[in-house]
């Protein structure tokens, strides 16, 4: 009978859903139209006070007419009359609590606000004060501990209960950190554990020191002495510290496998809230210092939420999910062995919202609506409501309310039936409040469109006249042109649901006055709008391609055609960006004039012609050649002007005239005129303005409040003279601004303020002291008065509390000591973003293929965006393969859609796997809620290539073929697809057989192959949407043994074991022969230097007593390779022994795979024999006779 309710209810509210939705009442009007209260701001619940200062309990409201507050206190009414202590602030429900006449515990208890007017009632959290406290470390006498080295040693802090709780650290007596290792560390409730102490452990000073962060202050136990000794200074110290020590009495200092200190026992359990931090710890004893290692069982760990603190003995869990539930193993290991401990983790979750908090609704009378309370918890929630802050069942009764579970159904609502719902949500660990008011409006329609708005397009673009209306029921846009004959609703008009009208070509026959009318039933409203359709902006003539010699001048044309209600702006590039700052480049109406042209001026020019509606561009490029060769003449600078003169002195301005300098053969083609503020700026010189140089006065515009001094500079083609000397100094009179600060702009860093910032005067724009500047701002549509604050010589003001994201007028206008600046323009901006309040709607998905997947959504409203909108972010998860139906434990993908988006495209799916996804939108703030979770299937794809392919049993002519099937199957196996086909030496492939195998298949054995032929076999899966890629494989079947016998064996045949004979025959005449010719002389050559030069020192090594002796080998005696040889004829010991390579010449000697070395002990190389001349007569010795004959065989 439950079940069935339950249906019917789901039923009622998708019927209503479509019967109505509510009100989108716009910000501006929201503040003027009747309304419920609405908590805006209210304390923490748990708030934590300090009591050296006074308490203040936040509960700000707003609504129409304006709440008033009451409080309850452990449940019950508090009176603030009744306490002289406390103070409510005006217009708000915030109490102000004086502790300077009372001690702040006095004030500790639960605390709920209650905002209320006469449509309703909202209530906050309730808010538990308590104040914060540090107390102070209990009296002790810590005895010093003696501890035999080796053996572990935990040294306790055991800090005072605060509120909050401290944090710990260990300090010495000079306030310097102890160092931690993977030896020495910290535990989570401060304890210093020593997995194994050390003889420099010993110190006086290990000193816990508890910080209580929220009153800012510190306390520190007694130190701890701690003193390290060994097994023998043990005996000899404990009569001394026998009467007054503790003793620790472990074995002698023995390596030992690791043991935990802590946890104890080899498992323990865990419980954490979802959203919180996950913080496990082992520390481990043993001798070698353990290492401690993390697994978590049959899962991986978090990536992006996981770090290893403490030297790996801590691990750490941030925002805790369901999924971080399970068993977490750690070990400690050094070489003697390891130990394991697994911690069971549990998840419980305070309760959380599902897809936000109810939100309120706005119906007019007749209209349906529902609200809707959605929220989780482990365990599972209880969800309550109650009517203007009484419980529901006790609140009066009304037809047109239903409640069900987390939904209460609105039908047919009626004027006066507004309240306030308030929806608690709670379980074991937690509650979640939220207030959401239904008001129920009549409201006559008006426009909030301005009226007599002029909308300004370019010919073949799109136009868009808005009309935004307002009204309970929402009106109905009807839309006329000019004599009001017929409405638009037909090509080449689309009107849209929000009352937009829009032309997708304009052209200017579309010209002309629009009035679009807002209805309902209460009346109807009319706005005027103004289409206005622009000729298009077009460049007539581009500029050209140039080639100009250095030196010389170039111009480039860019004639421009447009709409002649339109002003152009031509901006000039070079190489896309910005001309550089140059006096030679000279920007007209229609040209850019470069002269005396430069390598640096080689490029690409661009000109853009900018409107307010459009612009056009075009490039050409400038090359630079060598100007022609002329006879040589010895140009110089000008000399410097003199006789600096000023005449005609007036307030802003004054005459300068000059006596030119010596142009030495260049003409003065300018005169650059410079000025020094010696009252702002004394010694920076500034560019003033220029002259031709067939002039020799200039009239100079001046600024007030200035101490100017002239001079000027000569310009020819050589380049510019020295400057002149200074004028007299000539001072203006200080003067009101004549100017504002420009680039005003207003923006939010916080949800409730409004940065107000512009771009400060100088000095020269000033006019005079005392420069300040006045700030004015207003909420557009909203307040009708300006208000002013005025700010010193800044460049930004922050305005507190505004509401989030709300657009403002805003004005700065610069003021000094003489009057004010002119009346400033008008900069509009918005207060400070939040996080989106909704998540999108009717979120589905629509799957394209095996691999990709289309998902739309309803897009947020923009009063819900809280922002300017950035785009919406899809999460998606592959939760399992279809085929296998396990889970796959995948990180959440996110792909990020920029804009006012309503769709996008999942790429680079799995086929045949179930996906889960949500969609988010985000702002400048952040991500708002997430969206139901959704599902969706792809179908089946091609499988992967089959795992494996071996072959088993191979003959004469037949061979057995063994696979296994693919890892990603992608659908269901229909069965594979064998081809094969003979090689032969060359690479080239024969004839293709192919083989139809069963999906149930995992070998087949293929008969009548052709023996010694290699073979190439491709096997590849399918499904039913095809065959996927082939693994492959190839072999040589076996011959046998009959075939072998047919083979011609040349072991065995006689002419090949007669040269064989022959050969061994002429090795051993030729052995012979170099025996007796290495005979015939007597001793070596090297061996005959040795004798002369015998040196003690220089003898080979017995192995037994590691003296010298007698060595065999000759060569090894001779001085190596680049080494000195001592004008006694000796060789030391040093220099013969260092490097291996030395005695393999040059680096060729070898180490075998075992790493003995292989030198050329025996015989010379080429090398060896060009150094030493004729020297040696020695013959190749037998051994490396018998290696170049192997290498010949």
């Amino acid at each position: 009978m439950m079940e069935r309710r339950r249906m019917d209810a789901a039923l009622l509210v998708v019927f209503l859903g479509h019967l109505a939705t509510a009100l989108e009442v716009p910000l501006d009007l929201l503040e003027k139209l009747p309304q419920p209260p609405t908590i805006t701001n209210q304390s923490p619940r748990d708030y934590i006070i300090d009591p050296r200062e006074n308490i203040i309990i936040h509960c700000e409201a707003k609504g129409n007419p304006h709440p008033s507050f009451s409080w309850t206190r452990n449940g019950t009414h508090f009176d603030i009359d009744e306490d002289s202590n406390v103070n409510m602030r005006p217009h708000s429900g915030t109490l102000v609590v004086d502790i300077s006449r009372e001690k702040a515990e006095h004030y500790e208890g639960l605390y709920q606000c209650t905002a209320r007017n006469k449509h309703g009632t909202a209530v906050s959290n309730n808010i538990f004060v308590r104040q914060s406290r540090s107390p102070l470390w209990s009296k002790e006498k810590i005895k010093p501990i003696v501890v035999q080295e080796g053996v572990s040693l935990v040294l306790p802090c055991r800090p005072p209960v605060g509120l909050p709780p401290p944090i710990i650290f260990w300090m010495d007596n000079n306030f310097q950190r102890l160092p931690q290792s993977s030896r020495v560390s910290q535990s989570l409730n401060g304890d210093l554990y020593f997995s194994n102490v050390l003889r420099e452990d010993s110190r006086n000073d290990y000193i816990c020191y508890a910080r209580f962060p929220h009153t800012q202050t510190i306390q520190q136990k007694q130190p701890i002495t701690v003193k390290v000794i060994n097994l023998d200074a043990l005996n000899d110290t404990m009569a001394a510290f026998y009467n007054d020590t503790d003793l620790f009495s472990e074995d002698p200092l023995e390596e030992r496998k690791p043991a935990f200190l802590i946890p104890s026992g080899p498992s323990s359990s865990k419980m954490v809230l979802r959203g919180q931090v996950l913080e496990m710890e082992c520390i481990a004893d043993g001798l070698p210092t353990p290492e401690i290692s993390w697994t978590k069982v049959s899962r991986d760990f978090p990536a992006k939420r996981t770090s290893f603190l403490h030297y790996q003995k801590t691990l750490r869990i941030v925002n805790v999910s369901e999924s971080d539930a399970g068993d977490y193993r750690c070990t400690a290991r050094n070489r003697l062995g390891s130990v394991h401990h697994t911690i069971h983790v549990s998840v419980k979750a305070a309760p959380y919202w599902l897809s936000g908090p109810p939100r309120n609704l706005v119906l007019a009378p007749g209209e349906n609506g529902v609200l809707t309370c959605r929220a989780s918890g482990t365990p599972k929630p209880t969800i309550t409501w109650a009517m203007n802050g009484i419980p529901i069942e006790n609140s009066p009764k009304d037809l047109s309310r239903k409640v069900e579970d987390d939904t209460i159904i609105f039908t047919d609502v009626q004027t006066g039936s507004s309240a306030v719902y308030q929806c608690n949500v709670s379980n074991d660990y937690g509650y979640l409040l939220a207030n959401a008011f239904v008001n129920v409006l009549s409201e006559s329609p008006r426009v909030l469109t301005p009226a007599n708005k002029v909308y300004q397009v370019v010919k073949n673009h799109q136009a868009l006249m808005d009309c935004a209306s307002f009204g309970s029921p929402m009106p109905r846009i009807t839309w006329f042109k000019e004599s009001r004959s017929s409405t638009l609703d037909g090509d080449p008009y689309i009107l849209h649901d929000n009352g937009t009208l829009e032309i997708h070509v304009a052209q200017g026959r579309h010209s002309g006055k629009y009035t679009c009318v807002a209805q309902n039933f209460l009346g109807n409203y009319e706005n005027h709008i103004y289409l206005e359709v622009k000729e298009p902006t077009r460049i007539l003539k581009q500029p050209e391609y140039k080639v100009v010699q250095r030196g010389r001048s170039v111009v480039f044309e860019c004639k421009v055609k447009h709409d002649p209600s339109l002003t152009p702006i031509m901006t000039w590039l070079k190489d896309d960006g910005e001309l550089p700052d140059d006096e030679r480049f000279i920007v007209d109406l229609d040209s850019l004039t470069i002269t005396d042209v430069t390598e640096n001026d080689v490029g690409v020019y661009t000109c853009i012609m900018n409107t307010t509606l459009d612009h056009d561009s075009a490039s050409a490029e400038l090359t630079v050649v060598e100007a022609t060769p002329t006879p040589a003449v010895v140009y110089e600078k000008p000399d410097p002007p003199t006789d600096l003169e000023l005449t005609d002195q007036k307030k802003r301005s004054v005459q300068l005239t000059w006596t030119p300098g010596d142009e030495h053969y260049s003409p003065i083609h300018k005169f650059l005129i410079q000025y020094e503020d010696s009252l702002h700026h004394r010694g920076h010189w500034h560019n003033l303005t220029e002259v031709p140089g067939t002039k020799t006065t200039a009239h100079l515009k001046l600024s007030p409040y200035v101490h100017y001094t002239f001079r000027v500079l000569a310009v020819n083609a050589v380049g510019f003279s020295h400057p002149s000397s200074s004028s007299r100094i000539y001072k203006t009179e200080p003067a009101a601004p004549d100017e504002n600060p420009t680039g005003v702009k207003g923006f939010g860093t916080q949800h409730d303020n409004l940065v107000i910032s512009w771009k400060p005067l100088s000095d020269l724009q000033s006019n005079g002291p005392g420069l300040h500047y006045r700030v004015m701002w207003r909420q557009q549509g909203v307040d009708s008065e300006w208000t002013t604050v005025t700010v010193a010589n800044n460049s930004q003001f922050v305005v507190s509390g505004t509401p989030t994201f709300v657009p403002y007028e805003i004005k700065v206008q610069a003021v000094n000591d003489h009057g004010d600046g002119p009346e400033p323009a008008i900069a509009h901006g918005y207060s400070g973003e939040d996080l989106p309040l909704a998540a999108p709607r009717n979120v589905q998905a629509m799957v394209r293929n095996s691999t990709l997947a289309e998902v739309h959504w309803d897009p947020v409203l923009p009063k819900h965006t809280r922002g300017h909108l950035k785009g919406y972010k899809v999460y998606y998860r592959r939760e399992y393969s279809i085929h296998k139906h396990n889970p796959h434990h995948v990180e959440e993908q996110i792909l990020t859609f920029s804009g006012n988006h309503s769709h996008g495209m999942l790429p680079g799916l799995h086929p045949f796997s179930r996906y889960s996804f949500n969609v988010r939108a985000y702002n400048g703030k952040g991500e708002g809620p997430p969206s139901l979770t959704q599902h969706f299937e792809t179908p089946e794809g091609v499988p992967g290539a089959p795992t494996s392919l071996i072959v088993t049993n191979p003959n004469l002519d037949s061979l057995t073929l063994e696979w296994s099937p693919p890892h990603d199957r992608n659908g269901h196996i229909t069965g594979y697809t064998l081809k094969y086909q003979p090689v032969n030496n060359s690479n080239e492939v024969g004839p293709v057989e192919e083989l139809a195998l069963l999906a149930n298949e995992t070998s087949v054995t293929l008969f009548n192959l052709k023996y010694s032929t290699r073979y190439k076999f491709y096997l590849n899966a399918k499904t039913v949407r095809g065959a996927g890629p082939a693994i492959s494989q190839e072999v040589v079947p076996i011959i046998n043994e009959a075939v072998a016998s047919r083979q011609v064996d040349i072991a065995t045949q006689g002419w090949f074991i007669g040269l064989m004979c022959a050969i061994a025959l002429l090795i051993l005449i030729l052995l012979i022969i170099c025996f007796i010719q290495r005979n015939k002389g007597g001793k070596y050559p090297v061996k005959e230097k040795e004798d002369a030069h015998t040196d003690p020192e220089f003898q080979p090594m017995k192995e037994d007593d590691c003296t010298f002796g007698e060595y065999s080998d000759n060569e090894d005696h001779k001085p190596l390779k680049g080494s000195r040889t001592p004008s006694n004829g000796t060789v030391k010991r040093d220099d013969s022994d260092d490097s291996l390579v030395d005695y393999g010449e040059g680096g060729d000697g070898q180490f075998n795979e075992d790493g003995s070395f292989i030198g050329q002990y025996s015989g010379k190389t080429a090398s060896r024999d060009t150094g030493e001349g004729h020297e040696s007569s020695e013959a190749p010795s037998p051994i490396n006779a018998m290696n170049s004959l192997n290498s010949f065989v």
